[in-house]
């Protein structure tokens, strides 16, 4: 018990100074560090970064090396006292990043004591030195019974060798980039040495350990499962820690190494550890093994009330459950591939691309209009035409008549629909209509208003009225001033361009605020009017 306290003092010292030193993660793998590649594939390294080949070469990683401690038990005919010590120690290389074979030595002490007295031992050699067999008369007779009883103990120490196959369940992660546990399981196979002995008799060589029995209980009543308690507390206070006989054993029938028996041991692993660092982990794991061996807790013989006992039929096993530390070892390599999602290049390699060729992007443009194909949702414009941000020919106004055929480029909505030319006829306005039916009238009353009106010729674009059209203005309103009865109209023949019409209205409206403001004639008798030439 002090060696397993021990022990588990030691590895939480270990582990304290592993959180101590532990360091912020840096297992980058960098598929472009050369150091990480060995020898060996360095072609195929070099077909990579050449595009040549899909796939880079396996990095060279660490070795890991551990050690660990903590219950040992034996399952076996005899049950087991859980107060036993194992030591393993393992070195461990990666596959892949699943796969990885590690080799491990283990050595264990168990310990093991039953509660049931036994009365049919007389095959059991080194028991039935000590005590008074029971006597057979007959196959299928019930056997004499003696005073003596047996119980049953053994205190085994193993060795073994394993070569083991691990398997990594979790580090392949499509959400995240690297766990701190790994879950692992696996199996073995190897090579075992164990020896037995029994605590037949105490110190002085003169007490046998059924008194402890007969003297507490009454030998001819049956025991229960709830007296086991009882049972065992008596026989532990009883009995010394001598284990002086070697318990019954294959002898020259099994390999031997020393005086241990030899067998073949086939293994079974759960286990998981947790990263503290890219140098160190902490593990917690399960060994079972099975020898094929029914010797191991020195006893293979059921209780068998009529005739002679006789073998059972299962073999031995053992267990490890032990805690420890990891080592990672190496230089110019990264950590074990276990610890290594393989994904984590891939997604680093589609969100920021650094290796793979991308081609430029081939984008059309059939009609030549500006707006590739994927985007135009008119293909056929034709060339030259002007097109807007969809590539549809460009209708400013939207009268259905695209701007590179529209003479009329701002067609109100109330002047459409228009001709083939983009050109609207707008309604005349009811003030206008008014006004030209007042003129008329005028004109009618007053047949005798003059007409020889001139006619006025703007400079270039420019709206200013001249010192000659001054002079020209003034004689015409000379005469509507000598007929107080008479109008005038003021026509204006520009261009088909909205343009055009827009600057005739503006040159209109000039000239007749000349005659309002400087000649003082009334606005009711001036009328103004652009036609398209």
């Amino acid at each position: 018990m002090q060696v397993l306290k021990s022990a588990v003092l030691c590895s939480l010292m270990i582990l304290s100074l592993g959180v101590s030193f532990a360091q912020k993660s840096t297992t980058v793998y960098d598929v472009f560090d050369s150091a990480v590649i060995t020898k060996k594939g360095m072609p195929q390294q070099n077909e990579f970064w050449n595009n040549k080949y899909n796939f880079p070469s396996k990095p060279k990683s660490m070795w890991e090396v551990g050690v660990s401690g903590g219950l040992y038990a034996l399952a076996s005919d005899v049950p087991s006292i859980y107060s036993t010590f194992g030591f393993s120690a393992h070195v461990r290389k990666s596959i892949g990043h699943v796969f990885s074979i590690r080799a491990q030595y283990m050595n264990g002490t168990a310990r093991g004591l039953h509660w049931k007295g036994a009365k049919n031992f007389g095959q059991n050699d080194p028991l039935a030195k000590y005590y008074s067999a029971p006597t057979v008369t007959g196959v299928n007779t019930i056997p004499t019974r003696t005073a003596e009883v047996v119980f049953y103990n053994y205190k085994n120490r193993t060795q073994d060798l394993t070569l083991q196959l691990l398997a990594s369940l979790n580090n392949i992660n499509f959400y995240k980039r690297q766990s701190k546990l790994n879950i692992y399981i696996g199996a073995g196979f190897g090579i075992s040495a164990y020896e037995t002995m029994v605590n037949a008799r105490d110190e002085a060589n003169s007490k046998t350990y059924s008194d402890l029995y007969t003297s507490t209980f009454n030998k001819y009543k049956p025991v229960s499962h709830k007296d086991r308690r009882e049972i065992l507390k008596t026989l532990k206070n009883g009995m010394d820690n001598t284990y002086e006989e070697a318990a019954e054993n294959f002898g020259n029938r099994k390999a031997k190494l020393g005086n241990q028996t030899i067998n073949f041991a086939t293994t079974f692993i759960g286990g998981v550890s947790y990263r503290l660092s890219k140098r160190i982990n902490i593990f917690l794991e399960d060994r079972y093994t099975i020898a094929k061996d029914d010797l191991m807790d020195g006893q293979q013989w059921q209780e068998n009330p009529i005739g002679n006992a006789v073998l059972t039929t299962g073999t031995d096993a053992y267990n490890n459950l032990s805690v420890g530390v990891n080592f990672n070892l190496g230089s110019k390599a990264i950590e074990p591939l276990w610890w290594i999602n393989p994904l984590d290049y891939v997604y680093s390699e589609l969100n920021q691309p650094k290796h793979q060729k991308i081609p430029k992007p081939v984008l059309d443009d059939t009609d030549g209009d500006g707006i590739i194909d994927q985007l135009d949702r008119e293909p056929n414009t034709p060339a030259g035409v002007g097109v807007d941000s969809h590539g549809v020919t460009r209708d400013s106004d939207g009268d259905g008549v695209p701007d590179s055929m529209d003479k009329q480029m701002v067609t109100p909505t109330e002047c459409q629909p228009v001709d083939a030319n983009g050109v609207g006829k707008c309604p005349e306005p009811e003030c206008c209509k008014t006004l030209a039916t007042n003129m008329a009238n005028i004109a009618a009353q007053t047949p005798d208003c003059p007409s020889d009106y001139p006619s006025l010729t703007f400079k270039s674009k420019t709206m200013n009225i001249g010192a000659d059209m001054k002079k020209m203005l003034g004689d015409v309103a000379a005469k509507l001033k000598a007929n107080p009865k008479c109008g005038i109209a003021l026509n204006g023949y520009p261009e088909a361009s909205k343009a055009s019409q827009a600057a005739c209205e503006k040159r209109l409206d000039a000239v007749k605020m000349y005659l309002t403001q400087k000649e003082g004639i009334s606005a009711d008798r001036i009328s103004t009017n652009c036609e398209v030439g």
